[in-house]
């Protein structure tokens, strides 16, 4: 198989951000971004999803995150969808669980070629130190629209607004590593996805 690997660059008013991924990987990550939660989410999202991420991105957080975090979501996005490919052998969907004690949250991904993005999360706090919660949508809707991903969030319930967050991280990354995985008997065969990839 192929290696599944890319490198997008996007340079905005706003942020300047590099990053590379692996679909293949172990798990690790590098990661620089002026966002410290973020950081620590998209670490989860590597260790889970068993993908390297080296991630670089400076961005106009004197203003505040909501730049950088949606620009990071929109290259994550455009390297994912170049990794993949032509999505012959492709799993296709993928679906991950995962609680942080009272927290537990549902993800559910399919490489369908059209982005959709389906959130639901009653945080119970607005912040989580100095990250916004909010910010966690815009940093999906980023990713579905340039990955080209139909992607369902639900977090099922939760009392801390970290655990909350970190369980839907987590849960992405699961799912993403099952729905990015090769099934041998799907060799060369492209999944349906209604005329399109």
């Amino acid at each position: 198989m192929a290696e599944r690997k890319a490198t997008v660059t996007r340079n905005t008013i706003e942020s300047q951000i590099t990053i590379t991924v692996n679909l293949d990987g172990t798990g690790k990550s590098n990661l620089d971004t002026p966002v410290p939660f973020l950081n620590h989410m998209l670490d989860q999202v590597a260790r889970h999803g068993l993908i390297d991420l080296d991630i670089k991105a400076s961005g106009d957080t004197h203003i505040d995150d909501h730049h950088t975090v949606e620009d990071l979501g929109i290259t994550l996005g455009m390297a994912v969808a170049k990794a993949i490919g032509d999505k012959k052998g492709l799993t296709r969907y993928g679906h991950a669980y995962v609680p942080l004690d009272e927290s537990l949250s549902r993800v559910v991904l399919d490489f369908s070629g059209r982005p959709g993005l389906f959130m639901h999360a009653d945080f119970t706090r607005g912040q989580v130190g100095d990250f916004d919660v909010d910010l966690s949508q815009e940093f999906f809707q980023g990713f579905v629209n340039h990955a080209f991903v139909t992607l369902h969030i639900d977090n099922i319930r939760g009392a801390n607004a970290h655990h909350q967050v970190e369980t839907i991280f987590k849960a992405f990354g699961r799912a993403l590593r099952m729905a990015a995985s090769s099934d041998d008997r799907m060799t060369g065969i492209l999944p349906s996805t209604k005329g399109h990839l």
